[in-house]
């Protein structure tokens, strides 16, 4: 994981409009393609609150976050944030 002091936050809207606050927690580069491990910053229940892994593409000279659709590549991004996740812990 990154060694940040600080939370990062990115603001993305939806296709219906809807704009929402994320908190990125770590990014992730996977066979060339950048990921994000996000959580809603406006939960206000952190305990029960799911990580979310976004892929960034770019379209149009933009940068957008969009879900994973195909399964094996997010059992092998979150397996990556997992084996990170798990790697710090171990150097404490």
């Amino acid at each position: 994981m990154q060694d940040n002091y600080g939370s990062d936050f990115i603001s993305v809207t939806d296709e219906d409009g809807v704009e929402y606050e994320l908190e990125v927690l770590t990014t992730l580069e996977y066979n060339g393609a950048s990921y994000l491990a996000v959580l809603p910053a406006d939960d206000n229940d952190a305990t029960n609150a799911e990580i979310m892994l976004l892929k960034s593409i770019e379209e149009d000279g933009e940068s957008i976050l969009c879900a994973i659709e195909d399964e094996d590549e997010l059992e092998a991004v979150n397996q990556l944030l997992m084996d990170s996740i798990f790697q710090d812990t171990d150097m404490e």
